[in-house]
């Protein structure tokens, strides 16, 4: 997929920033094309939850024609939590040099990823990118500072904290219960009721269809799914997918399936609106998850790992650990 071969290209990108950067003014470097980034972040997916790693439970035909056409790359580091895993991949550091390390983010913590780290859409501004996120931040929003459009990215559409609802768009968190849907600083009250996957898919092919490709392009797709919502319902998914699962037992797992659906759809008509506007050939496609699956009910998620050990913030093996999911 060009998922893996970008994570590649990307590190020698990153790596050779600060000497891009003093070399401004060499007219040929200043004349390189500079593909467009397309990087889609899965929220707590498993590995055994793809086509591509061998599971035919719940088909992800899209996720695989990536992985398929592209490089797949099966021995790669990420924390296992979304805001050290999400800071890293930011900043290039390992979370214990930018304090990130101990934990995720909640929503009124007074802290977030530090503001003297120079992050990649902000070397990726230098360069003449165009950025965009979507969907999922997670790396501090106490101060208006620590937010994306103070952070190197020209629009954001999507939330500031770990998780939220997929159809009211709240996030329950201890002591606290708000509404977190934005575009940009202010509050989208008009996306409440709307499935997030698809506002996010919706405002990524947006983007996509509205930029000058002339301009190299960086779209950060964080996405919600397959991230366990509140719990009051902690796997949102529409009836109709999840009524086509009918072949899996567990009930949560069926529901489960269907915001992978969702999901997969979504990567596949990001990749179409890149076709159609004559970019896809000129991009650079990444598609990942922050961490594991938290599986065996964990989070009340039901994601699957299997056979790798464990789970999520884990790297215990359990007994029986999958034997309810299926």
């Amino acid at each position: 997929m060009q998922m893996n071969l970008t994570f590649k290209v990307l590190s020698v990108l990153i790596v050779g920033l600060p000497a891009s950067f003093s070399d401004s003014q060499n007219e040929e470097s200043v004349n390189i094309k500079r593909p467009h980034i397309i990087f889609i972040v899965a929220d707590d997916l498993g590995w055994n939850d793809v086509g591509f790693h061998g599971s035919d439970q719940i088909p992800t035909p899209n996720i695989d024609a990536l992985a398929y056409s592209g490089l797949i790359l099966n021995n790669y580091y990420v924390s296992p939590i979304c805001t050290p895993s999400r800071s890293a991949l930011m900043t290039g550091k390992h979370p214990i040099h930018t304090g990130m390390q101990h934990g995720v983010l909640y929503g009124a913590e007074p802290r977030g990823l530090p503001l003297n780290e120079k992050i990649l859409p902000e070397y990726l501004q230098e360069l003449g990118y165009s950025n965009h996120i979507v969907g999922k931040w997670h790396l501090g929003s106490f101060k208006k500072e620590y937010t994306p459009l103070y952070r190197g990215f020209e629009s954001h559409t999507g939330y500031w904290t770990g998780h939220h609802d997929y159809y009211d768009h709240s996030a329950v968190e201890t002591g606290f219960w708000g509404f977190d849907m934005r575009r940009g600083m202010d509050v989208a009250w008009d996306l409440h009721g709307k499935y997030s996957t698809d506002i996010f898919t919706d405002e990524s092919v947006r983007i996509i269809r509205g930029h000058n490709s002339s301009r190299p392009l960086f779209l950060y797709i964080g996405h919600v799914a397959v991230h366990s919502a509140n719990p009051y319902s902690p796997l949102p998914a529409p009836d109709e997918l999840v009524a086509k699962f009918t072949t899996i037992e567990n009930f949560n797992r069926r529901k489960f399936a269907a915001i992978l659906t969702k999901l997969d759809e979504s990567v596949g008509k990001v990749v179409a609106a890149l076709q159609s506007s004559k970019m896809l050939k000129d991009s650079l496609i990444v598609f990942t998850t922050d961490n594991g699956g938290p599986a065996a009910g964990f989070n009340s998620n039901a994601a699957s790992n299997w056979p790798l050990r464990g789970v999520r913030k884990s790297v215990q093996l359990f007994p029986n650990l999958y034997s309810n999911l299926f």
